[in-house]
């Protein structure tokens, strides 16, 4: 039996979550790599688009649409240490500091509450804003990871324990 733990369509708060397209994944690069933090790590459209086109079946890959138009994408790599992670959340600038980083959040947990014991995320050290999203929102600081994304980088990992770990 196969278990679908991710649906194809998600409506939310004044947005839906629908299975990112292929049709749309040059639209979400070409957005993307112009803003930080693509921006600053160097990352091209056709990077961006390779990795939002890639096979790889342990990740769950979200076009945000609000009121018929692309404005982003929420990634979900799964299974990853006892929990999700949430790979990525691109909004573009003009429907960021709307509510929506915030509602993927509870859409985040909620989903995946009934199975997961934590939920992660990384941000890269110089993305301060994103940094203070996730601190605000629960999630703590476990560690720094050098090198991950670019040499010169760090990437700071966080988790937000959502249940204790069942008892063995």
């Amino acid at each position: 039996m196969t278990t679908h733990f991710f649906q194809d369509h998600y409506s939310l708060s004044g947005f839906v979550l629908i299975r990112l397209r292929p049709e749309h994944a040059k639209t979400i690069a070409d957005k993307l790599a112009g803003i930080n933090p693509w921006l600053a790590l160097n990352y091209s459209a056709a990077r961006l688009e390779s990795y939002l086109l890639s096979a790889d079946a342990s990740l769950y890959r979200y076009t945000v649409m609000v009121d018929g138009a692309i404005t982003g994408i929420v990634a979900v790599r799964y299974p990853w240490l006892k929990g999700p992670c949430l790979e990525l959340i691109g909004l573009f600038p003009h429907r960021q500091k709307q509510g929506f980083g915030t509602a993927i959040l509870e859409w985040f947990e909620q989903e995946t509450k009934p199975w997961a014991t934590n939920l992660w995320v990384l941000v890269s050290s110089f993305n301060e804003g994103a940094h203070r999203f996730y601190l605000r929102h629960g999630f703590k600081e476990i560690g720094a990871i050098e090198a991950l994304v670019y040499p010169q980088g760090t990437e700071i990992l966080l988790r937000k324990m959502i249940q204790p770990p069942a008892r063995q």
